[in-house]
């Protein structure tokens, strides 16, 4: 079941931000340049202003829940149907399962916490450090569930 909450997780996102597109791209587009980090003013790097580039950088984020999504859902429909055969087939078919779990990491972790977080010093803004905080909370559980599924049976 977990696995299955994890594959959830990312098609909620994912559908979520497809039927709000308009606002989904609003709040990359208020992140990615970088206005009004006013507690660490100076990057060392550019901001993203591009409508173009932040469009496709909100495609990149869909994608990205959308495997979460896909990779965690085949995972747990590979893992019941073995449940009833050895550890050995068990174990091997948590394969998809541990894949979704690591994109979502790349997700959550990767995409929010470090780049958005650490590169975009998305943290300085209300919208962004609301991202942040929920990101935190969704890479924690998905690596939680990560070191269950991963354990051998």
């Amino acid at each position: 079941m977990l696995i299955v909450f994890v594959g959830l997780q990312g098609l909620f996102y994912a559908l979520n931000n497809i039927v709000n597109f308009g606002a989904a791209k609003g709040f990359v587009q208020g992140v990615l340049p970088m206005e009004g980090n006013e507690a660490y003013p100076n990057a060392f790097g550019p901001g993203i202003s591009s409508p173009a580039l932040i469009t496709i950088i909100l495609c990149f984020i869909i994608v990205g829940e959308l495997l979460v999504a896909a990779f965690s859902l085949r995972g747990a429909f590979d893992m019941v149907r073995v449940r009833s055969g050895s550890a050995e087939r068990f174990n091997d078919a948590k394969t998809w399962a541990i894949m979704g779990c690591v994109m979502a990491l790349l997700v959550w972790f990767g995409l929010f916490m470090v780049i958005g977080g650490a590169y975009f010093q998305m943290w300085q803004t209300p919208l962004g450090a609301a991202a942040q905080g929920g990101a935190f909370q969704y890479a924690i559980s998905s690596g939680i569930v990560l070191l269950f599924v991963n354990a051998p049976d």
